[in-house]
């Protein structure tokens, strides 16, 4: 007990509206709903877990983590709650003095149950169909600065003993309320992998929408299996699986507008990437939570985890993946208006792209990233460009089209991407007929696609055409985006519009 108060337990409590009484009965109830029928809470605890910061026991943060998330539709973990576990070496902080609530870097044998913590309550707001939004995002800054020193270290040095066991089996406490712990042997760990591949496929074909509770749950299941320490060859290959679902849930995530929580599994990609020893996998999982900060309006965040994302990725991150992680860091300078800095960038990024000789296979996250991938990338920062320099549109055109041309594969959201890059360098290029054309082909192939992003690309298009609004073409144009964009979407067009 730390004989001040609680503030995030209680400025969730507020949020909530529950009377002391109301959450000392629920949290009985819950408990007993989740096999603790000798739970005994009343309002005097609960006023002490608020206004004295005492912590609870097991599995009393567990029950009002499960009830907060309900109640406010978003994932609550236990430390949002305020309730700080033991890390290295016992020692404790006390988050609510801090930037960072997180309390970043998790210590090693806490990230596979924050993982699968985590991932129950995500799976939990599925299946009670409530909206996991509402929660506000870490400052990338405050992540950059809490993690910049640990994603430089070796793990197998610098974390507690024991940790990446090759001796006999070990199945870890925290699992146990959560996950059957046993342990699975390399077929299993093939199965996983390839299953990594099939959404990673489906995703970049139809958006995040439709199979984010399946990787989700996926996801839960190997933060179970992390439980039990298998010898480190495995070990490690569970925690690139758990790195590689994390992405993906993130990016579903973000594709769907679920934004905190999508930070959230950018962070716990990260972690799982650094206990599985790659570095280079762990900078790209930042350089995710980069590119929505870029996306969201917040580019000088994305710079300050783009710092992060290309220093922390180590010694033996290859030249398409420093190559990639320029193309990220262009586009925030672009949105920053930074002309010659975004086209230096990108200049390395070319050179680094060329300079990769293929003698070292690119890892299964990396090769989907192509040179339409390369192009597609500098359409985007240039056509973000034009928004400061109207002349750049003439060069996001340019690149543009390259990417179209070599778009052959089944990532449709991709294609999309680069028609709304094309027709809204158009506009701003004076060319409303070649932007109809670009602007149609993407709207026809956004009812198949479960990517809210691309609907946020389109609006971001659809302003640019009020210059051409009598046009017949234009009008009708934005009179089929009107009818086509989602309720919510279509709200921020303005009332004129809809």
């Amino acid at each position: 007990m730390t004989g001040q108060p609680n503030a995030r337990l209680c400025d969730l409590f507020g949020l909530a509206g529950w009377s002391k009484g109301e959450l000392a009965r629920l949290v009985n109830r819950q408990a007993a709903a989740m096999g603790h029928p000798q739970l005994a809470t009343d309002t005097s605890r609960v006023r002490r877990w608020i206004d004295m910061g005492e912590i609870p026991r097991d599995p009393v943060p567990r029950v009002l983590a499960a009830l907060f998330t309900e109640r406010l539709g978003r994932v609550v973990t236990i430390e949002d709650l305020g309730f700080v576990r033991h890390g290295r070496a016992g020692k404790r902080r006390d988050v609510r003095q801090t930037d960072n609530p997180d309390e970043l870097p998790w210590a090693p044998e806490r990230t596979a149950t924050v993982l699968t913590e985590f991932t129950g309550m995500d799976l939990m707001l599925n299946r009670r169909g409530l909206v996991g939004a509402g929660a506000a995002l870490t400052a990338g800054s405050a992540i950059a600065s809490s993690l910049h020193d640990w994603l430089r270290t070796d793990p197998r040095k610098t974390d507690t003993p024991g940790h990446g066991l090759s001796d006999p089996l070990h199945a870890d406490p925290a699992g146990h309320d959560r996950y059957e712990a046993a342990p699975i042997g390399w077929q299993e760990i093939d199965e996983l992998e390839t299953s990594v591949e099939v959404f990673r496929a489906w995703d970049a074909a139809r958006g995040g929408g439709l199979q984010r509770k399946a990787v989700v749950g996926q996801l839960n299941e190997v933060g179970g299996m992390l439980a039990y320490r298998h010898s480190e060859p495995i070990q490690r290959r569970l925690w690139g699986v758990a790195a590689n679902l994390a992405v993906l849930a993130g990016w579903m995530s973000h594709d769907v507008g679920l934004e905190p929580t999508a930070q959230k599994y950018f962070i716990i990609a990260a972690h799982a990437a650094r206990e599985g020893g790659d570095l280079p996998r762990a900078g790209e999982a930042l350089s995710r939570a980069a590119r929505q900060m870029v996306h969201l309006g917040r580019p000088d965040e994305a710079l300050d985890l783009m710092q992060l994302a290309k220093s922390g990725s180590g010694e033996q991150v290859l030249p398409r993946t420093q190559a990639m992680l320029h193309t990220i860091e262009a586009w925030a300078q672009a949105a920053m208006g930074r002309g010659q800095a975004m086209r230096r960038t990108l200049g390395e990024a070319e050179d680094l792209f060329v300079s990769d000789r293929g003698d070292v296979p690119l890892p299964s996250w990396m090769q989907t990233f192509k040179n339409e991938d390369l192009y597609g990338m500098q359409a985007l920062a240039y056509r973000t460009l034009a928004e400061h320099e109207p002349a750049a549109a003439k060069q996001a055109q340019y690149y543009a089209q390259k990417a179209m041309e070599l778009r052959v594969d089944h990532r449709k959201r991709s294609l999309i991407f680069d028609h709304l890059s094309m027709a809204s360098a158009c506009f701003i290029a004076d060319d409303p007929e070649q932007a109809d054309r670009y602007a149609r082909l993407a709207l026809s192939a956004m009812g198949a696609n479960s990517s809210q992003r691309t609907w946020d690309r389109l609006r971001e298009m659809y302003r640019l055409t009020a210059r051409y609004a009598d046009y017949a073409k234009i009008k009708d144009l934005r009179e089929r985006i009107e009818v086509a964009l989602p309720k919510d979407q279509a709200r921020k067009l303005g009332p004129r519009s809809v």
